[in-house]
């Protein structure tokens, strides 16, 4: 009867220590940045985007989860500087043509897994939906100087971001776009 008990026990403390000993810290959305970059053959063009809400999940310090929310209305370019060029490239990203903003207002990310590497690195592995389509995605994560610091791969392609891919259009020459696009983030939590 004792050995069922502490079986119990033991199983019951499994599951509840865990929840103990987790804490969520919300992103501050006013000190976090996510930069975009995408390439063509031309070139590359670069810009923000706002986070709308997220957190981070720790076990005492250490990251292990987290999930945000990003504004996908706040699109901009930042190496542009003629206003109606830049204009006309942040229409075309709103576009249906890449990512649909009318209809996929916001993108999400939840980290699904979160290993420790080193001091203070983390190589993560989440779940990432852009224009309704959900992908598996794995990035390293750094905390420095009070930020949580990275760069995270995209292929466009598997969220139907198709415009000027190799992979769905021929004979595109110089106006070809790379299918891969970086997102570099610094989060800050409080």
């Amino acid at each position: 009867m004792k050995t069922m008990r502490l079986t119990a026990f033991l199983v019951a403390a499994m599951f509840i220590v865990p929840f103990v000993f987790s804490q969520s810290k919300q992103v501050d959305i006013r000190k976090s940045h996510l930069v975009w970059t995408g390439k063509k053959v031309t070139g590359e063009h670069t810009g923000n985007i706002n986070f709308k809400s997220g957190k981070l999940i720790f076990n005492g310090e250490e990251l292990t989860g987290g999930e945000f929310f990003v504004d996908m209305t706040t699109i901009t370019c930042t190496d542009i500087k003629d206003k109606e060029h830049n204009g006309k490239l942040v229409g075309h990203l709103k576009s249906d043509d890449f990512f649909g903003v009318a209809n996929f207002k916001e993108s999400h990310l939840i980290l699904i897994s979160v290993k420790k590497t080193g001091k203070g690195q983390y190589l993560v592995k989440g779940s990432l939906k852009i224009k309704g389509k959900t992908n598996p995605v794995e990035f390293e994560v750094v905390h420095a100087g009070g930020k949580y610091i990275g760069k995270m791969v995209v292929d466009r392609t598997v969220y139907d971001v198709r415009y000027g891919s190799r992979k769905f259009f021929d004979n595109l020459g110089d106006k070809m776009i790379y299918d891969n696009f970086e997102l570099e983030f610094d989060v800050v939590v409080f």
